[in-house]
C-alpha cells in the first residue's frame, strides 16, 4: 500500500528535503507551508507530481490544520506519517534582549502550531490504528543551548515532551512518535543565528541527513517506537 506523508514547513530547509526524500521513496506526500509558490517549487522537484498535494496554510490556524488533515486523508487514502516540521527562531534570543512580541510569536508557531497539527492527525490515525509522528525538535530541546536562545529552547523542550506523551498515551491506538533532536543543521534558520560563521555550513548536519533519519523512523518495525534521535555534527 502506498502510504501518505504530511510535511509541514515544507517550503524550504529540512521540510523540503524530507518531502523530496519521501516522494523519491514512493510515498504520497502532502506539503504545507505559508508560501504557496515555495511549496509548488518543491512539488515540481518530486519524481511523480501526481503523488504530491500542495495544501498551503499556517500551523497556527487550528481549524485550517484540522481541515487540511481531512483533505489530505481523503486524497491519500489515509494519513500515515506526519513530519511535524514547521518552526522558527528569532534574532532577539537572550534575556537581555527580551522582546515579548517575537517571543510570543515563536511559541505560538513552535508549540501551539505543533499541537494544532498533532490534534488534526490524531482522529485519523486512531481510526486507522496506524500512524507515525516525526517532530523536528532540536539539540536545544534536549540541552540548554545559549545559541538557540531562551524562547526557542523552551519551545523545543516542550515539543520533545509532547512527543513522549504521544507514545505514552497513543501507543495503544497504533500511533508512534519520534522527536528528532539535531544540533546545527545547514538551513536558512541557522544562517540567521546572530554571529554565525557562514563558512562552516558545509560542516553542519545537512537537511538531507535529517530526511534520511525521518525515512529510517518511518521504516521501523511497527512494534518499536523510536522515542528520540539526537544528532550532532562531528567536531573537527
Amino acid at each position: 500500500m502506498q502510504k501518505t506523508v504530511w510535511v509541514t514547513g515544507a517550503g524550504s530547509g529540512i521540510g523540503a528535503a524530507v518531502a523530496l526524500a519521501f516522494a523519491t521513496a514512493g510515498y504520497r506526500v502532502a506539503l504545507t507551508g505559508r508560501g504557496a509558490q515555495a511549496l509548488e517549487d518543491v512539488a515540481a522537484k518530486c519524481p511523480d507530481r501526481a503523488s504530491v498535494l500542495v495544501v498551503s496554510g499556517d500551523v497556527t490556524d487550528r481549524q485550517g490544520m484540522a481541515d487540511a488533515a481531512q483533505q489530505i486523508a481523503a486524497w491519500g487514502e489515509g494519513l500515515h506519517i506526519l513530519c511535524n516540521n514547521a518552526g522558527l527562531n528569532i534574532p532577539r534570543r537572550r534575556w537581555a534582549d527580551l522582546d515579548w512580541e517575537s517571543w510570543d510569536n515563536l511559541l505560538q508557531v513552535n508549540v501551539t502550531g505543533a499541537l494544532n497539527v498533532i490534534a488534526a492527525c490524531l482522529p485519523i490515525m486512531r481510526a486507522q490504528h496506524d500512524g507515525i509522528m516525526i517532530h523536528t525538535s532540536s539539540w536545544a530541546g534536549r540541552f540548554h543551548s545559549p545559541g538557540g536562545g531562551v524562547a526557542y529552547g523552551a519551545s523545543k523542550h516542550a515539543l520533545s515532551d509532547i512527543s513522549t506523551s504521544l507514545n505514552s498515551e497513543e501507543g495503544a491506538n497504533g500511533i508512534r512518535s519520534t522527536a528528532l533532536c539535531p544540533a546545527e543543521v545547514a538551513t536558512p534558520l541557522l544562517a540567521k543565528r546572530p554571529g554565525f560563521d557562514m563558512s562552516t555550513l558545509a560542516d553542519m548536519i545537512q537537511p538531507e541527513d535529517m530526511a534520511q533519519t525521518a525515512l529510517y523512523v518511518a521504516g521501523m518495525n511497527p512494534s518499536v517506537a523510536v522515542h528520540e534521535i539526537l544528532l550532532a555534527p562531528v567536531r573537527k
